[in-house]
């Protein structure tokens, strides 16, 4: 049987790159790993090449866990890169290449996981869903929206789900950090269209769009949002407060960040709204003013947030500025405390005495997304055991991204102790 980290490069040499070519080949793999273990994987495609793999495995309660990943990666240029990000070479105790750790490692981790628990004949404790998907690292029109909407009875009976983007190690000190992710920021990407007058470049402007966007854009780019400490985030400040040893100043949270390193990195993100310009589209000669001019803002906001955030947005556009979403997506967020947390929690201390977990709210966004709109409390726990000089934030969509083989090792461990 493979190991983790061969499962994890084989699936890195799939150029699954969103936009591109698909996720079909890697899919196609994930498939007969899961075939040849006496599974019964589903796979359909919501456009040519745009494919997910959907498989169930009985447990001993039909109340159902689903643990879902996403196949497709963002782009990667090889010329930046000390090797090919699709070589999935394994060296100095590293699998690198694009994917690695957003999310080809935790998908083989899952992988991993249930290829040895059917090889051993062991049933898992729950019903299991898993879930590989495309286009994540789209809207999910083509993966997670596409699974919920034209495949909901493949989620029957799943109450709770885990995925990306929590259970990874941060050092501190005697302490090993683990936040599990128990909610997420919502997802407003905007473009915006100012209307104007055309006319020639020489002359004195009538209403030029370009000036009237780039002076709202510049008054989004530079608008301070107001702290908004949610139940979760304050949760996770307090027990950072209290795994240091020295109390965290509420009133000064953005030096207190600065202050905790990687340890603030935990919230720094997610005590905010926040809305970035991202793209501009305007006029076509430089001696012509055109009559419109566009541009694109990427949007997010706290749970229980998105009302205050486009009002905010609203206003600091002006009334001659239009917005349109080209995603809108909700702010999810899952039970704290609660038992499901608990066992998380305890799957991690039982194979690292050191682990101290916590709540923790990511700044972006997952698939949990399109699985709340069924109902799924999703939690991020994708576990990994770090090396302290790792930057894994800096791993997702950086250059040379790489994941630990001790640290896959590591995940797979844990996930059998939670699902068994």
């Amino acid at each position: 049987m493979k190991s983790v980290a061969e499962i994890c490069s084989d699936l890195i040499r799939f150029d699954t790159t969103n936009p591109g070519a698909g996720e079909r080949p890697a899919a196609e793999y994930v498939a007969t790993l899961l075939a040849d273990a006496g599974l019964d994987p589903v796979v359909f495609e919501s456009a040519p090449k745009r494919t997910t793999v959907v498989a169930r495995i009985t447990g001993g309660s039909p109340d159902a866990l689903l643990v879902h990943g996403h196949l497709d990666v963002v782009p990667a240029d090889p010329f930046e890169w000390r090797m090919h990000p699709f070589s999935g070479e394994i060296t100095d105790g590293c699998v690198y290449g694009r994917g690695a750790v957003d999310m080809k490692g935790s998908c083989a981790m899952t992988l991993a996981t249930v290829l040895d628990l059917a090889a051993r004949g062991v049933r898992p404790r729950r019903d299991l869903v898993l879930a590989f998907l495309a286009d994540e690292e789209g809207t999910g029109d083509y993966g997670s929206r596409h699974a919920v909407t034209e495949h909901r009875e493949l989620f029957d009976g799943v109450t709770e789900a885990i995925s990306e983007s929590g259970g990874f190690s941060v050092a501190s000190g005697e302490h090993r950090v683990y936040p599990i992710a128990v909610g997420e920021r919502g997802t407003a990407w905007m473009r915006l269209t100012a209307h104007g007058v055309a006319g020639h470049g020489s002359r004195p402007p009538v209403d030029n769009p370009v000036a009237t966007l780039v002076h709202a854009l510049s008054r989004v780019a530079a608008h301070q949002w107001p702290v908004r400490l949610t139940p979760s985030v304050a949760a996770l400040v307090e027990s950072l407060s209290e795994i240091t040893g020295q109390p965290i100043d509420l009133d000064r949270l953005d030096a207190e960040a600065a202050r905790l390193g990687q340890l603030g990195n935990l919230f720094k993100s997610q005590i905010r709204n926040s809305a970035n310009p991202t793209m501009l589209d305007a006029g076509y000669k430089v001696n012509v003013v055109p009559s419109t001019a566009g541009a694109h803002v990427d949007g997010r906001y706290l749970p229980g947030l998105q009302q205050e955030f486009l009002e905010t947005i609203d206003s600091l556009l002006g009334p001659k500025v239009t917005r349109e979403f080209v995603n809108l997506e909700d702010a999810p967020d899952a039970p704290y405390p609660s038992a499901f947390f608990d066992e998380l929690a305890g799957a991690l201390v039982a194979e690292d005495p050191l682990a101290r977990p916590v709540p923790y709210v990511m700044a972006g966004g997952t698939d949990a997304k399109s699985f709340a709109r069924i109902g799924v409390k999703g939690y991020g726990f994708a576990p990994l055991m770090l090396r302290p000089d790792l930057d894994y934030f800096g791993m997702f969509h950086g250059k040379d991204e790489r994941v630990p083989v001790e640290g896959l090792e590591f995940g797979t461990r844990v996930l059998t102790r939670l699902l068994t």
